[in-house]
């Protein structure tokens, strides 16, 4: 990794919300950072711990993005050091075009730092596999039409259609909307997992089916920071049940690391 850069601004993923799950490159410049600007709702504390002693920091939640953008270009035009922390991973509904853009037109250098994606925070959580062969080759990252309109053909019903893995950000207070764009293309005993706060102190897992999930999520009083998991990936007993295997590791097949068993038709070796 190249030294933290004076005059930079940083788009940090500081991943889920254990600050053990993010990663050193995001700890490093998160340190090093003389001005912090943080989500305090969906960030814990813990994550800036060990941040200079004369560090800046500010909590984002009550600042549009026009107040956000001047911070850090004054910020960085007087040669600082800045960390604009997103939960996750910036690049999933992180607004970073548009953090990024007035930077790039005031030519203001930046870097943007990956970060573990609730998705694959939750799916850990649950011990899930997101893709299993023959069963779901397709993961869908999506959320529920509300104020933000969704372009075109990307609306929940039309992604329904694969029948595949999906998964919803900031929907979770649409669930009774989000199951009825889903039928019938998923039937009503398709698994839903649903995950709060994956990896706080605080993590909620709730599992049902698409016929029951609604009423179990308001019975629960969820109403933020839970991504909401859809696909037969999710059942519990999937592991005892689906016997079907990728063959990456299959002692019949070669690839370009390992010679295998299985031959082709004219002698020739198959690969997988």
């Amino acid at each position: 990794m190249t030294d933290v850069r004076p005059g930079t601004v940083y788009i940090v993923g500081a991943g889920p919300g254990a600050p053990d799950l993010m990663t050193i490159r995001a700890k490093k410049i998160i340190d090093a950072a003389d001005l912090i600007i943080y989500t305090g709702s969906l960030l814990d504390q813990a994550t800036f711990r060990d941040v200079r002693p004369a560090a800046k920091l500010v909590d984002s939640a009550g600042l549009h993005l026009e107040q956000i953008v001047e911070l850090m270009r004054a910020a960085a035009a007087d040669g600082q050091v800045v960390a604009r922390v997103h939960d996750g991973d910036p690049a999933i509904f992180g607004a970073l075009s548009e953090q990024v853009a007035p930077l790039e037109a005031a030519g203001i250098p930046f870097e943007v730092v990956p970060g573990v994606t609730a998705a694959f925070a939750a799916a850990a959580a649950l011990g899930a596999e997101l893709t299993i062969p023959e069963l779901a080759q397709t993961v869908i990252l999506t959320r529920m039409e509300g104020r933000t309109p969704v372009p075109d053909g990307e609306k929940l019903r039309d992604l329904a259609r694969h029948g595949t893995t999906l998964v919803l950000y900031l929907s979770i207070v649409l669930i009774e909307r989000v199951v009825a764009e889903l039928r019938p293309a998923y039937p009503d005993d398709t698994p839903v997992a649903v995950v709060q706060r994956a990896w706080c102190p605080d993590q909620v897992i709730l599992r049902g089916t698409l016929g029951d999930i609604a009423g179990r999520v308001k019975a629960a009083g969820m109403r933020a920071q839970a991504l909401i998991m859809i696909g037969r990936v999710f059942d519990p007993d999937l592991r005892r049940t689906w016997d079907r295997k990728s063959r990456l590791y299959d002692p019949e097949f070669s690839h370009g690391f390992r010679r295998g068993a299985r031959r082709a038709p004219g002698g020739e070796e198959a690969t997988a």
